[in-house]
């Protein structure tokens, strides 16, 4: 058996030569929002042995009603540092790295993909998201990428299927659009689901956090020309769509179901 405990119910699932696999598997995270923060949890949970946090955002309150990290205690900290302490606390030997950054066409040579075994995208930016595929598919690691859970509220639609096969979710018709452009053919498996809810943020009276009306306690800083920084991700939005932790947490379990069962499958 297994000499790490809190692993033990985990390896009678599925055996210790899975556990061991699994130790030596490297993941890294983009975006750790309401689906990316709870597939890290997951994949640490289940044992994976290095994972590195991609993310360049600091925790808003209104975060705090579907993302694992956010608390009132820890808004306006960095996401990467205050999910890893989570995560380190949880399984001390895992490797964790906190990488604060942005990926985009002038930060993609600053990350080493090839070098993971599986990349997982959990970003909401669109053409960061098309960057990242596009990179992440010519490196040679496993990729997964998560397309809109925003305005969702029934989880049973999720489901998992290939990029190029989802419909009824904008995300994943303006990134096949995008990736189409750049001559981009590969197969792609994305977690999405195509459930359609109206809109209701425009209602008169209802604000939205962004712009002049963030609803964090402190104010976020500004680059010297006036600019959102690059962590202000609501204030560079032109909307802002409703979420709930049932739907984004269970599109990032599936992302971490995907990783382990990959894992698993491979011993067996």
């Amino acid at each position: 058996m297994s000499s790490n405990p809190a692993l033990q119910r985990f390896e009678l699932l599925t055996g210790a030569s899975a556990l061991e696999r699994l130790a030596k598997t490297k993941v890294i995270l983009f975006g750790l929002g309401g689906v990316g923060s709870w597939c890290a949890e997951a994949l640490i949970r289940s044992g994976i042995g290095k994972l590195a946090l991609v993310d360049s955002d600091v925790v808003c309150v209104t975060n705090i009603n579907r993302q694992l990290q956010a608390t009132m205690d820890s808004i306006g900290e960095p996401k990467t540092s205050v999910l890893a302490q989570r995560l380190g606390r949880i399984q001390p030997d895992a490797e964790i790295i906190e990488m604060r950054a942005v990926f985009n066409a002038t930060t993609a040579e600053q990350f080493d993909l090839g070098s993971f075994d599986y990349v997982l995208d959990c970003i909401d930016s669109l053409s960061c998201k098309v960057e990242l595929i596009v990179r992440a598919a010519q490196s040679g690691a496993t990729v997964y990428t998560a397309l809109g859970a925003s305005c969702k509220l029934d989880p049973l639609r999720i489901t998992v299927g290939s990029l190029w096969d989802s419909y009824n979710c904008p995300l994943g018709k303006f990134v096949r659009k995008k990736l189409r452009k750049r001559g981009f053919d590969k197969d792609v498996t994305c977690v999405y689901s195509p459930e359609e809810i109206a809109r209701i943020a425009d209602e008169p009276g209802l604000q939205t956090c962004g712009t002049a009306e963030c609803r964090c306690p402190r104010p976020m800083p500004c680059d010297k020309n006036g600019e959102a920084a690059d962590n202000e991700w609501c204030r560079k939005k032109k909307q802002i769509n409703g979420s709930a932790v049932h739907i984004t947490g269970t599109f990032g379990f599936i992302m971490a179901g995907l990783v382990i069962q990959d894992v698993v499958k491979r011993v067996r």
